[in-house]
This record gives structure tokens, sequence and C-alpha cells, in this order.
């Protein structure tokens, strides 16, 4: 494996299919994005197999024909069948004895076709025969960069920004088009480029000093199909003109963001628009003003709609200056509370990007109950990718494992009411916190591309799952054979071995502060930020019931009374919702008590056999990719280490109750 070249590696084998007809090609259709797609399919053949590739004028036998269903229908005859039609962004791929057919609903669907057939090529997947045909679940699937224009990046773990250094645009040409071509293939088909806290310099990117610079780095884009979206500051007003307000009801602050889009928009006419974060963690936003979240992001949104842009607006938005002796206020209720009350009052271009669940991308948490209960507002799912909470991309941990149970999360409100299901009907599409920097790997643990994969392959299709993921991507970046087969086990195991050895059933924030790497298991108890366990010597948890804070009544009655019950309550998740004894008995038998102490041994256990796994597979693998990943397992021995014996002292100490089964527990 070359780490750079993630799953796009160079073949060992010869392709499945007669390279006799992969080397003919025939192309039909028009636009940049077409364009690309025949040089992408030309460049990938000749990196990956050695194959050139010949363009010949009509559609032969042997050869391969592809183009965009609507030029192709003229020009197909004899064997060669086409679908009647294709859902936008779609494609149709068949493999003849002599003939390869790959069509695209439009310009896109046709890029998405060539990728997926490369990797079912470089996967082996594909006979004389095959039929197949896709269109992406959702209309929105985006990647969100939290980079700032020093070049450091919230929540990195992969090195500095691939845009910026020292408060200036700069990037490398060629590796934009490299990460181009990662997201595409993968059916991203947006990109903010900047952190949504939009602080100091980074407020000037909206503006002429600017916009030249970033209009080069959306052409270097667009022929991948991925149009760029930008964070904005919304109190750009008063930083970037005379105006003394960010009021959305003034008249002069509404023309001033009418006037400032025409601008951004002569430079950069296909920008997707606006994402934002307003009154959320010391962000300004219409809050100061007596207003409404639909009052700020509608005045955003009026500015974008004469050029087609729409704005994003972030439902992260919480009181971060918490009491915790006050019992009543519960931060999980928040984004409900702040944006159900708004359903419907949205305008049609505004979509509500809302975390997946209710705190922020916790190890387990559940499904934000927003989710189904809007019926008005257009909304995505954010996501994270980058490892904020799960690792830092030091600890191994496989995330297509968490968001296949995301996707299969029944909000019991109508008809198909899965979020799989509901992608691209009630939930517009995704959107992720990305996990890339300048590392050479791009992603500091070389298995963490894994998870960049996974995100982009689960939300164009909601019902693949996680051991699907997981055997196509160390396939692709491996190739074919037991090393594959075996890092796809190391993946598999990770993110159970993960949630055990961290905070216990759905109880969440047990982390450093600030760092969110390593136990502090008291280090947010006491702060301003709402994270609280309330551990005492008899229990732990918070009541979220309808004798506590209410929170589980916001799910559909079915769902609500599930969480309310402790005998129905998921049991990774009872922590969340009920404060239990320590000697309640869970479904195994054993008390609560027991099962913190058998998970955290456990979960470390089974880092260490992931590490053996990986220690096996010495002499099979790239010396640097090897010696890369040994020393992140090594790291991630030490952090399992500390969160069992941490927590494992900790409930000991407050209940002077030992384990069972006689293991050290550190007094």
């Amino acid at each position: 494996m070359k780490e750079y070249d993630c799953w796009f590696q160079e073949q060992t084998e010869k392709p499945c299919l007669n390279a006799e007809i992969l080397s003919r090609l025939f192309s039909a259709g028009e636009g940049a994005v077409f364009n690309n797609a025949v040089s992408e399919y030309r460049f990938i053949l000749k990196k990956s197999w050695g194959l050139n590739v010949e363009k010949v004028n009509k559609i032969s036998a042997p050869g391969t024909t592809i183009g965009i269903l609507s030029y192709l229908a003229p020009l197909v005859t004899g064997d060669v069948k086409l679908p009647p039609a294709l859902p936008a962004e779609g494609f149709y791929i068949r493999a003849g004895a002599d003939q390869l057919l790959i069509a695209g609903a439009d310009e896109r669907g046709l890029l998405y076709g060539v990728y997926r057939f490369l990797a079912l090529l470089a996967l082996g997947g594909l006979k004389a025969g095959d039929e197949i045909t896709e269109a992406p679940a959702g209309r929105l699937r985006m990647l969100n960069h939290w980079d700032n224009m020093d070049g450091t990046i919230e929540r990195g773990y992969a090195g500095p920004s691939l845009f910026y250094k020292d408060n200036r645009i700069e990037y490398d040409r060629e590796r934009i088009v490299d990460y181009a071509r990662l997201a595409a293939s993968i059916g991203i088909n947006c990109i903010s480029i900047n952190n949504v806290n939009v602080r100091r310099e980074a407020k000037r990117l909206i503006t002429e000093e600017c916009l030249p610079e970033l209009a080069e780095l959306a052409a270097l884009f667009r022929p991948f199909g991925i149009r760029l979206m930008l964070a904005v500051n919304f109190a750009s007003p008063k930083s970037l003109s005379t105006i003394d307000s960010a009021d959305p009801l003034d008249p002069a602050v509404a023309n001033w963001w009418k006037e400032q889009a025409g601008i951004i928009y002569r430079h950069i006419p296909d920008l997707a628009g606006f994402i934002v974060k307003a009154d959320s963690e010391g962000e300004s936003g219409p809050f100061q003003y007596g207003r409404t979240h639909a009052d700020g992001a509608n005045m955003l949104a009026a500015a974008l709609k004469p050029h087609g842009g729409e704005l994003v607006w972030r439902c992260f938005v919480y009181d971060c200056r918490q009491d915790w002796r006050d019992h009543s206020v519960d931060r999980a209720r928040a984004a409900y509370d702040n944006f159900m009350p708004l359903d419907g009052k949205f305008a049609g271009n505004v979509i509500l990007q809302a975390k997946f669940g209710p705190l922020d991308f916790q190890v387990r948490e559940p499904v934000m109950p927003l989710f189904g209960a809007l019926e008005k507002t257009r909304c995505v799912m954010e996501l994270q990718i980058t490892q904020e909470y799960t690792g830092h991309q030091i600890d191994l941990c496989f995330l297509p494992w968490l968001w296949e149970s995301i996707m299969n999360f029944d909000t019991r409100r109508g008809f198909k009411s899965r979020i799989g299901e509901m992608t691209g009907k009630g939930i517009e599409g995704f959107a992720a916190v990305v996990n890339v920097g300048l590392d050479r790997n791009w992603t500091g643990h070389t298995l963490a591309q894994a998870n960049l994969y996974g995100y982009g392959r689960m939300i164009w299709n909601p019902a693949i799952t996680a051991k699907e993921i997981a055997h196509e991507w160390s396939g692709l970046s491996f190739g074919p054979g037991k090393t594959a087969e075996a890092i796809a086990g190391i993946l598999l195991k990770s993110y159970p071995a993960y949630e055990k050895y961290n905070a216990p059933f759905g109880i969440c924030f047990m982390v450093t502060p600030g760092l969110h790497y390593g136990p502090n298991i008291e280090g947010y108890e006491f702060s301003q930020w709402g994270t609280y366990h309330r551990a005492d010597r008899n229990a732990i948890g918070v009541d979220r019931t309808s004798g506590g804070t209410g929170y589980a009544g916001l799910y559909s009655p079915e769902n609500a009374e599930i969480f309310e019950q402790r005998a129905t309550c998921p049991e990774n998740l009872i922590l969340f919702f009920h404060r239990l004894d320590y000697d309640y008995k869970m479904k195994n038998g054993e008390t609560l008590l027991q099962n913190i102490y058998d998970t955290h041994f456990e979960g470390y256990d089974e880092v260490k056999a992931m590490y053996d796994t990986w220690t096996a597979l010495k002499g099979g693998l790239d010396e640097p990719v090897y010696n890369s990943v040994l020393s992140r397992f090594e790291r991630q021995l030490s952090n399992a280490r500390e969160w069992r014996d941490q927590i494992n002292t900790y409930f000991y100490r407050k209940t002077g109750v030992t384990d069972k089964k006689g293991r050290k527990i550190y007094d």
C-alpha cells in the first residue's frame, strides 16, 4: 500500500475484464465534469493497471462506451441496452462479453459511475453479464472543513490545513486535485472549506481580498462535480463595513449581505452557499437582537436566493454558561427546544444542519429527536469523521459501525421512518466534519482513511453495512487476500472495543476537557458546558424521563415509551436516559457496576488482540505503513489502559465494591 494513494492503489493482478475491452474508449457528452470523467477513466486505468486507453470515434466491440444517457440514446444500437431513465446523479453499468457500458443520468452521474466501475474492477467484482444501477440516496453530500487561515485545523489530527497557511490562502494544486478525486470517488458533491467558527482573518474570505484566490480553488474542484461552500460570520457587517449592527431585520444589514453575495457570486458563480454557526459557543447571532433563528437564516437566504445559493444553518445551539447546580436545565433538549417551534418558518433555501445526537458527537448517544419531527423544514444530519471524541486518529475507531446503527434507527414517525429510509425525503443528505490534513497519509492514522471512505459510501447508500465497507476499503487499499481480510476484521472490532473502554453505557463526556482525548472522569462535572454524569457513592446517570428533564418525551410516543422504561431502554444508552444505582441488575444478570468493570477490562483486552493481529502482518505490508500503524496501536494500548484503570478505580473508590472476578483495580 502506498498510503498517499488511499483506495487508488497500483494493482498487481490483471483486471477481471478483458484489457482489450477496457483500452478502447468511445465517449458521448459534454461539459467540464463529463470531460473529467473521460480523463479519470483513462488516468486511473493507466496508473493502477498500466493500461493505455485509446479514444475511438464510434461504439465498437471489443470496447468501452461511456457517456451521458441523453447523448448515448440516439447512438446505441444492437445488443447494447440503455435504461430508459436514471435518477439525478445516478449511473448504469453493464459488462458484456465484449463491451462495457457506463451511462450517467448527467455529468456527475457519469463521473460517479466511472469511479464505481474502477472500484469494482480493483475488487475483482465484475463479470460479463453484470448490470448495476445506482443513485445517491440524498441530494447533499458534504464535507465540512474546520480549517483556520493560520493553517491549524480545529479538531484536526492529520497535520496542517490543505488550504491555508500563515493567514493566507495557500495550497498545492496537485494535492487539491488528488483530494477532489478522493472526495468525488465516494460521491461527495459539496465541501465547505473554512471553520464554522469564523474569526479574525477568516472573515475576509468573502471579500475582494480573498475571492480571486478562492475562485481559483473552486475551479480545481469543479471538474469533479464538487461545489464549494463558505462558512460566514453572522456579524460580518459589523466587522467588514461601517454598519454597527448585525440585526437581521435591519434593512441596512440585509442590503449589505445582498450586495456582498453579488460580489461573491461574480467570482464563484456556482458557490453552493453559506454555512452559519450562530448564537453558539460565543458566536454572534440573532438572539442578541431579540430575533429568532428563522429571522437570521431567512435574511441570509434572501441574499443567496437570486444566485441559486442555499443557507445551511447549524442547530448546535445550547446554553454554554450552564450552572451545574441546576438539574432542570438539560443541554440535550436544546436543539429541539430551539428549532422545533420554528418548523415551517424557514425560507425554502434554508437547510438546518443538526448533529446526529443531542450532545456532541459522543461515542454513544441517541439520535436527535428533531429527525422525523421536522415536517416543514429542510434538514441534513451532521456526522463527524474526524475523531474528536473517538480517539484523535491515534486510537483506531471504525466509525461506519456507529453510522450503521444511526441509519437503522427508527424514528417511528410515519411510513419508512428509519434514518436511512428518510434520506432523500425527510433528511436531504449529510454533512460531516472531515478528518484530512497535510499528513502524507491524509488522515494521521492510515487506517482512518477507512472512515473517510466509509462516510461517502454510507451516505450514498444508507443500506450498506459497516462490514461491507470494511471489506471494500481493505480490498481496495491492500489488495485481495488474507492481509486485507485481517485488516477488515481489525476495523470491525475497533468500535466495540473503543466503546467498551470509554465512558460507560451512554453517560458521555468523561474526557480530558478541551482536548477530548484520554480519560478525565470529572473533568467536565462542575463546568459550564452542561455535560454531567452526577456520579455519587450510590448511583450515576441523568434522569431524562418524564420524572426528570423530560427529554425522552421529545421522541415519537412509541420511542418515548421505550426510552422511559429501564426494562426497554437500550442498555448502551441506559445511563443517558436513567439514573441507576450501582447494584441495578442488567439483562445479563450482573450489576451495573460489575458491567462497568467487565467492559473496561474487555475493551483493553480487545485492543491488545487488535495489536497482536497487526503485528502478525509484519512482512506482508510496506514497512512505513506497518510501522506507522504499529506506533498508533502502541499509543492506543496506553490510552485504553488509562481508561480501564481510571474508570474502574473511580467507581471502586466511590462504592468500595470490588470486582467479583478478582482482577486488579487500583486503590
